[in-house]
C-alpha cells in the first residue's frame, strides 16, 4: 500500500496529480522549484500596464473533460468563461472581410451546409479534407495530408491547427491532431465551445487548487529544486533537494512533473521529446474596455504576424504560436507589428501604440513532430516507484492545459496502483 506520493513541479500537471490523490485519500508531499506555482500557466502583476496579465493565452474547449472535473474537484467550477454560442469570429487583415463559424449542437454538422455559418467562399465538401487527419500514419506531418495551399486551409484549419499543435504544419503530425478534431467538431457545438480563464490563469486554475489542497493539510515547498534522484534495488530511495534530502520510504512513490529536458537530466536513460517549439505573447492595455464579436473571447487574425487576440476587460492579449521565426526580434519590433494587427482588427489607431508587454516563451511546447510524438513515454518508468506527469508525456493528444492535467491523473493513478 501507498503511504505517501512525492510530486515533484507544481505545474498544471502535478497540481492535476496532487488534486486527485488527495481526493482519493492519500498524503501527498509536494515540491516546486520556483517560488510560485502553476509552470507556464501563471499571472503576474504588469506595472507598464498596471494590470493583471497571464504568461500566455490558453484557450479551453468544452470537449476538455478533464480540465472541467479539475475545476469541479477543487470548487471552481465556474473559473472559465465563454461566448453564449459556440463561435469562432476571424478577420481577413488584407480584404477586411469578416466572418463567424457556428458549429451547430450534436454531432452531424449540418452547418456546414448554411452559408453563412462556414467560412466566405467555401463549399461543404472541403471540409472533408479533414477526415485525412484520422487515417494518418504515425510518420506523416499534416502537409502530407492535408492540401495547405488552399484558401479553406489558411482561413480555418491552419489558424486552428497551428494554435494548438505550436508547430509549423510542414512538419506536424497529422496523427497527433486527429483526437482534437474528433473530440471537438467530431461531438457539436457544445465541445468546440472556446472557454478562457475568467480572471487569469492563477487565479482560474492554480489558486483554487493551491487553497484545495491547503485546506487538506497539503502545502507546496517552493524553492525546492530537485539536484537528484537516489536509488537503489529499481526503487528510488531519497530525494535530493540542495544541501539535504527526502527519504522516500519502502511504501512511497513519487511522480516527476518536471519540463522533459529536466526529466531527462534527472533519469538517465529515459528517452523523451528533446525539440522545444516558441510561442509569443503581445499585451496591450486598451483605452477602454473593448469586447469582440457576439461575446466571443477570441478572435482570429488571417494574413498578419498576429494570430489570435484574446479580450479581457481593457486588456488585448496576442499569440502567435510557432514563433521561432520571431523570437528573437526585439520585443519593441514585435509589439509594433502586432499592434498594427490589433489596431486593425479593433477600429483603432496604429499611433500611438498604447502600453505594452511582450513575453517570449522560448520552450513553450515541445516540438509536436511525428519524431518527437514517438518518443513521449508513458506515466510509468523502469523503476518501480517512479512516475512522469506533464503535457510532454503520453497522453495522446497535443500538449494543452488538457494534456497535462491528464498526465497528472494518470500518474497518480499509476502510482497508487489504480489504471495508468
Amino acid at each position: 500500500m501507498v503511504t505517501k506520493v512525492h510530486v515533484v513541479g507544481a505545474g498544471v500537471a502535478g497540481l492535476s496529480c496532487a488534486v486527485r490523490l488527495v481526493g482519493l485519500g492519500h498524503q501527498v508531499a509536494l515540491y516546486e522549484a520556483a517560488t510560485q506555482a502553476g509552470g507556464r500557466c501563471r499571472s503576474f502583476f504588469e506595472p507598464a500596464l498596471e494590470r493583471v496579465i497571464d504568461n500566455g493565452n490558453h484557450l479551453m474547449l468544452g470537449a476538455n473533460d478533464g480540465v472541467k472535473a479539475y475545476l469541479d474537484a477543487v470548487g471552481a467550477h465556474d473559473a472559465l468563461t465563454t461566448a453564449p454560442e459556440a463561435v469562432f469570429p476571424f478577420l481577413d487583415l488584407g480584404s477586411g472581410e469578416r466572418w463567424t463559424l457556428r458549429p451547430n449542437a450534436g454531432p452531424l454538422p449540418w452547418w456546414l451546409l448554411v452559408p453563412g455559418r462556414r467560412v466566405p467562399g467555401s463549399r461543404p465538401g472541403q471540409y472533408l479534407a479533414a477526415l485525412a487527419l484520422s487515417r494518418a500514419g504515425p510518420h506523416a506531418t499534416i502537409a502530407d495530408v492535408m492540401d495547405v495551399h488552399e484558401p479553406l486551409f489558411e482561413r480555418f484549419w491552419k489558424p486552428i491547427i497551428v494554435a494548438v499543435l505550436n508547430t509549423p504544419v510542414e512538419a506536424a503530425s497529422a496523427r497527433l491532431m486527429w483526437p482534437v478534431m474528433a473530440l471537438s467538431f467530431g461531438r457539436g457545438a457544445a465541445a468546440c465551445r472556446a472557454y478562457v480563464a475568467r480572471d487569469g490563469l492563477s487565479a482560474s486554475l492554480v489558486d483554487p487548487a493551491l487553497a484545495w489542497l491547503d485546506e487538506r493539510g497539503c502545502r507546496p515547498a517552493f524553492g525546492h529544486r530537485l539536484r537528484a534522484i537516489e536509488g537503489g534495488d529499481g526503487r528510488v530511495t531519497a530525494l535530493q533537494f540542495g544541501d539535504h534530502a527526502v527519504p522516500v520510504g519502502d511504501g512511497d512513490s513519487v511522480v516527476l512533473a518536471v519540463p522533459p529536458a529536466r526529466a531527462v537530466e534527472l533519469i538517465p536513460g529515459l528517452d523523451a521529446p528533446r525539440g522545444n517549439r516558441a510561442i509569443l505573447n503581445a499585451h496591450y492595455r486598451l483605452p477602454s474596455p473593448a469586447t469582440l464579436p457576439e461575446g466571443s473571447p477570441l478572435l482570429g487574425l488571417i494574413g498578419g504576424h498576429a494570430e489570435w487576440v484574446f479580450l479581457r476587460s481593457d486588456v488585448a492579449s496576442v499569440t502567435v504560436s510557432a514563433a521561432d521565426h520571431l523570437i528573437d526580434t526585439p520585443s519593441d519590433e514585435i509589439a509594433a507589428l502586432l499592434w498594427a494587427d490589433v489596431g486593425q482588427a479593433l477600429h483603432m489607431p496604429a499611433q500611438p501604440m498604447p502600453p505594452h508587454r511582450v513575453i517570449k516563451e522560448r520552450r513553450a511546447t515541445f516540438d509536436q513532430t511525428p519524431a518527437e510524438v514517438a518518443r513521449r513515454p508513458p506515466a510509468r518508468t523502469a523503476t518501480a516507484n517512479l512516475y512522469l506527469a506533464g503535457d510532454w508525456t503520453d497522453t495522446g493528444l497535443p500538449a494543452t492545459i488538457e494534456s497535462a492535467v491528464r498526465s497528472g491523473n494518470a500518474a497518480a493513478d499509476a502510482a497508487v496502483g489504480g489504471d495508468s
